[in-house]
C-alpha cells in the first residue's frame, strides 16, 4: 500500500530530525513473515524518547501525519508505567498504532532475560541514534505459534464446553438472547472453539510452528470447505430456532473435532459427559 509506505517514510523523516526521540521500531504484521498483511494492515510504530512526557500529554504531533479521524490514547497508567499508546485513523486510511517509551524503561525491556512478545512476533530498528537496540534479541516468533495441549488441558476445555452449552439451553428457552450470545459468542466460542480449531489445524500440520494469527483469521485457508460449512452453521443471528441449530452445530464439531485431537494427544474423549448434556440440551430444547 503506497499511502502507508509513504506515511512510513514520514515518520522516520520526523523522528530523525527530532532531536527527543532516540528509536524507531516497526513491529507486528508488517515485519512477521507469518501474519497476513493487506492493504488494511495497521502501522505499528515504536518511539523512543528522552523526555516522553510532553509527547504523551500532547496529541497535536500526530497531526504530522495526516488528518485524524479517530483517536484512542492509553496513558502509562494502562501499562503499568511501561509506555503509552496513541491509536490513530488517518482520512487517509492508514491506521497507525504509535507506542511511545520513555528511553529508561525502554532498556529495560531490551535487557529483559526473555524477549516481549510485541517484539518476539517481529520487529524492524528504523532508527537507532545511541545504539540501544544492539543487545536486543532476535525474534523467535514462539509466542504466536499453537502449542500441544497437554491431556489434562484438553479435557478441562472439553469438560467447560459442555457445561456452558447448558446456559445456552437455559438461556434460549427463557428467550434471553443477549445473554445466550454472550455464552455462545464471548465465551464459547472465544475460550473453546477457537482453541479447539487451533488445536486441530496445528496437529494436521504435525505440530510444527504452525499460527491461525489472531482469534482465527486464518482458519479458513487451513480448513476443508466441508469443515469449513460446518463452521459457518456455528453462527446465528437472532432468530432463538436458528440460536439451537446454532449450538448443535458447535456440539458436532466438539465431537467430531475433539475425538480426532484425542487420538493424537494419546488421550479419552469424554463420551459419556457429551451424551448425557446432549440429552438435556434436547429435553430442554422440547420441553413445554
Amino acid at each position: 500500500m503506497k499511502t502507508r509506505e509513504e506515511k512510513l517514510q514520514q515518520i522516520i523523516a520526523w523522528a530523525e530530525q527530532n532531536k527527543d526521540i532516540r528509536v524507531v521500531l516497526l513491529t507486528s504484521s508488517l515485519v512477521n513473515p507469518y501474519a497476513p498483511v493487506d492493504d488494511f494492515s495497521d502501522l505499528d510504530v515504536e518511539l523512543v524518547f528522552e523526555n516522553m512526557a510532553s509527547y504523551e500529554s500532547d496529541k497535536k504531533w500526530v497531526e504530522l501525519f495526516g488528518v485524524p479521524i479517530s483517536m484512542v490514547e492509553e496513558d502509562e497508567t494502562f501499562f503499568e508505567g511501561r509506555h503509552a499508546m496513541k491509536m490513530v485513523l488517518y482520512e487517509d486510511h492508514v491506521k497507525v498504532d504509535f507506542k511511545l517509551y520513555q528511553k529508561s524503561e525502554f532498556i529495560k525491556e531490551v535487557q529483559e532475560e526473555i524477549l516481549p512478545e510485541d517484539w518476539d512476533v517481529g520487529y524492524k530498528v528504523l532508527v537507532d541514534k545511541d545504539q540501544l537496540t544492539k543487545d536486543l534479541k532476535a525474534p523467535t516468533y514462539q509466542s504466536i505459534m499453537i502449542q500441544k495441549p497437554t491431556p489434562e488441558r484438553f479435557q478441562q476445555l472439553i469438560n467447560d464446553f459442555w457445561w456452558d452449552t447448558t446456559y445456552v439451553a437455559k438461556c434460549l428457552k427463557r428467550d434471553e438472547i443477549f445473554y445466550a450470545k454472550f455464552m455462545s459468542e464471548d465465551v464459547i466460542r472465544t475460550d473453546y472453539f477457537v482453541p479447539l480449531l487451533e488445536w486441530y489445524i496445528a496437529s494436521e500440520q504435525g505440530w510444527n510452528n504452525m499460527t491461525t494469527n489472531k482469534h482465527g483469521r486464518l482458519f479458513k485457508r487451513y480448513l476443508s470447505p466441508e469443515l469449513w460449512k460446518k463452521v459457518e452453521a456455528t453462527f446465528s443471528g437472532n432468530n432463538i430456532e436458528e440460536n439451537w441449530n446454532a449450538i448443535f452445530a458447535y456440539a458436532d464439531l466438539f465431537h467430531e473435532i475433539g475425538i480426532d485431537i484425542a487420538t493424537k494427544i494419546n488421550t479419552v474423549y469424554p463420551e459419556e459427559l457429551e451424551n448425557k448434556v446432549r440429552k438435556y440440551l434436547i429435553e430442554i430444547r422440547l420441553q413445554g
